[in-house]
């Protein structure tokens, strides 16, 4: 099921951004030429956002997203996994009210219009809490991970990429057969 949908959301980033990209290159094309699109900008923003919160998304299912771990970095896994958790749980917490604000914030914008292009406001805003709800169901499934392996002696930490394809396959009893 992950595995769908890592392909889904690379496939949805990816048409967005080639969306995106196609939008802007023929708004200056056609504003070049004179007719310019004053919808195109509006409607770029509109890709961008939703390519962003997925792009979160797909950046936090690959343990990729950006960290500071100047300290951290000096705890041993054994230890650092339940800082980790500590930190996980707050982030969930912060994921699940803005996807609760983000959902009256749709509810507030449905009747407001986006620029010129004519599109309600609320399909923008509905990136933020459909985003956090991904990314919050991305961190409950990797706290869960977290939680299986504190024990061991080489936890599987949330917020760092520590282990290969192999060795977690490994540790979860599985082969890549």
């Amino acid at each position: 099921m992950s595995s769908l949908i890592m392909r889904v959301e690379s496939v949805v980033a990816r048409a967005l951004l080639a969306a995106m990209v196609g939008l802007v290159f023929m708004a200056g094309v056609m504003r070049w030429f004179g007719y310019p699109l004053v919808w195109s900008m509006d409607v770029a923003q509109l890709l961008f956002v939703w390519a962003s919160f997925i792009g979160a998304d797909m950046a936090m299912r690959k343990r990729g997203l950006i960290a500071v771990d100047l300290f951290v970095r000096w705890i041993s896994p054994r230890y650092r996994v339940y800082l980790d958790l500590a930190t996980g749980f707050v982030i969930l917490a912060f994921l699940l009210s803005l996807s609760y604000l983000g959902y009256k914030l749709v509810m507030l914008n449905l009747e407001r219009q986006f620029g010129d292009s004519g599109i309600s406001y609320a399909y923008v805003t509905a990136a933020v809490p459909i985003g956090c709800l991904l990314l919050a169901i991305t961190l409950v499934g990797q706290i869960i991970e977290a939680l299986r392996t504190a024990s061991g002696g080489n936890p599987l930490l949330i917020f760092t990429p520590t282990r290969t394809k192999q060795e977690t396959l490994a540790a979860a009893g599985e082969s890549e057969l």
